[in-house]
């Protein structure tokens, strides 16, 4: 719901796999200019690092990123995923370098003409944060770097090398505001007269991602499949005959308003508006759990290649795992920091429960983005 999933969370992006990927892999007053990669010896050292052990440990990389004094982010909304949070921390824990936000609405294909554009110059991006698809046709710019618990992230949610890295994922979930509405525990309670006028799709499953995945997502909890929307397209067209579809594109004006008291999508994007309407509530259907994970980055160009190094560490702590899960995203690590104890319960117990969880192919995407195109309008006009 923010100007940065409009754009970002296209179909291109839309349920691409990590395991997809793994068989392709192989303003103003932005960085100070005196802190590019030129500037000392151990800069230059880390653009080629692949770990912090090759700089010669985290303290090293820590004095090398502090040298650099700056880091260059793109695309990232303080909304989005919790970032502000993220990016606050760093800067806290690391106040010697200075960050840098740059165009926190672009889309990941943004991020990629940006970076092509400021290439040699300080005020480059030095990381990445993008969608699957785009990240998959853009590998040859990434500079390869294992964090110190690359090991505990599972083999098909990374690049062998660390070229590129699952960060966070989203569930598709039903948002809803639970003074205005009861409780859905099923698909089919949507349908009751109690949501009359009431549920929206945040966007157009032909053009939007969000949307798509909502379909996407009906389908698979109505026994279809991800790559097949028929039975998506069905449910909704239900939807629409009870009189319960409601064709507003919801944003959080039209939910603090009470517009649009039912929403799918993204959790990441459900999340952020408790904050504002304490009673919304998220809801998934257990049987039908569907996410698709964005990707983290390393310019192979950036201008501060240490402290892209430190921000890939960062983000891959407890610290930046949990900082994701309280934004509503699940953290490449969530598994792992559970059997460690280092998970924020609160936050972990504020997502949905759900049971296996589905992360269409881009075989499967693309299916069904074409009987999407074909039938949707006929079903819903």
């Amino acid at each position: 719901m923010t100007s940065r999933f409009s754009r970002r969370a296209g179909l291109a992006l839309a349920g691409m796999s990590v395991v997809a990927l793994a068989a392709c892999a192989p303003p103003a007053d932005k960085a100070d200019s005196g802190s590019s990669s030129s500037a000392s010896g151990s800069a230059k050292d880390a653009a080629t690092a692949t770990s912090a052990e090759d700089l010669g440990g985290m303290d090293a990389l820590v004095a090398a990123a502090e040298k650099e004094g700056a880091l260059n982010v793109i695309a990232l909304p303080p909304d989005w995923a919790n970032y502000g949070e993220i990016i606050k921390g760093f800067q806290e824990k690391y106040p010697k370098i200075k960050v840098t936000s740059d165009q926190p609405d672009a889309s990941s294909a943004d991020e990629i003409s940006t970076a092509d554009r400021l290439k040699g110059q300080p005020t480059a991006p030095d990381v990445f944060d993008l969608g699957p698809a785009v990240a998959l046709a853009n590998t040859a710019k990434f500079a390869p770097y294992k964090v110190a618990d690359f090991d505990k992230i599972p083999a098909d949610l990374k690049e062998a090398n660390g070229l590129w890295v699952n960060d966070y994922g989203g569930l598709m979930t039903v948002g809803y505001d639970s003074s205005k509405v009861p409780a859905p525990t099923s698909l089919a309670d949507l349908l009751k007269a109690d949501y009359q006028g009431k549920v929206a799709l945040n966007g157009d499953p032909t053009k939007a991602g969000a949307a798509f995945a909502g379909v996407q997502m009906v389908s698979i909890a109505e026994g279809g499949t991800p790559s097949d929307p028929a039975k998506g397209i069905a449910w909704f067209k239900s939807l629409k005959d009870a009189g319960n579809f409601l064709p507003v594109d919801p944003t959080p004006a039209t939910i603090e308003s009470g517009q649009t008291p039912v929403v799918f999508d993204w959790s990441y994007n459900q999340v952020g508006v408790t904050t504002k309407v304490p009673t919304w509530k998220l809801w998934a259907p257990e049987n039908a759990a569907l996410m698709t994970y964005y990707v983290q980055a390393i310019n192979k160009d950036a201008p501060h290649p240490a402290a892209a190094r430190l921000w890939q560490e960062y983000l891959y702590s407890a610290d930046g795992q949990n900082a994701w899960l309280k934004g509503g995203a699940k953290p490449v690590l969530f598994d792992e920091m559970v059997k460690a104890g280092t998970v924020d319960k609160a936050a972990a117990d504020a997502l949905p429960k759900t049971g296996t969880v589905t992360i269409p192919s881009s075989e499967d995407t693309d299916k069904a983005k074409a009987a999407l195109a074909a039938a949707w309008a006929n079903a819903i006009g």
